[in-house]
């Protein structure tokens, strides 16, 4: 098997509105397809990053709460990497979203930080390049 690259995740909302809200006009992701399945009475919305990589975000009714802390088995949390994490934080909280104190990965350098969907799921932000390292040539 030779994987090529993440395709897509997909995240279930509790809320189609407020989450459809968040991800579109806060984080920006391109709306790439949006469905309503009667038979399911739950939405199906594609959502795109600019490398292709794709977000499907479902609603159905009445989810059952997602376990977070303690943490549960399962994925942990989606990362997404930005170029400058200070920036994307004033952006966050700019528009009113609690981001929690910018880190510094101990192993490469890199700055990190986390925050919340509207349903809670853990959101990084990653910095592309090491702290004092902005060519890609030194990544």
């Amino acid at each position: 098997m030779n994987l090529l690259r993440t395709h897509h995740v997909a995240v279930i909302c509790s809320d189609y509105k407020q989450s459809k809200r968040f991800y579109v006009d806060v984080l920006g992701l391109e709306i790439v397809a949006e469905v309503f399945r009667a038979e399911r009475n739950s939405y199906k919305l594609d959502l795109r990053l600019p490398d292709g990589t794709q977000i499907e975000l479902f609603s159905f009714p009445n989810p059952p709460v997602r376990p977070s802390y303690p943490e549960a088995c399962g994925l942990r949390h989606l990362a997404f990497e930005v170029a400058d994490v200070s920036a994307a934080v004033a952006e966050l909280t700019g528009r009113g979203i609690v981001v929690e104190p910018v880190r510094v990965d101990e192993y490469t350098g890199k700055r990190f930080t986390f925050f919340k969907d509207p349903d809670g799921l853990p959101l990084e932000l990653y910095e592309r390049y090491a702290v004092g390292n902005d060519s890609p040539a030194n990544s």
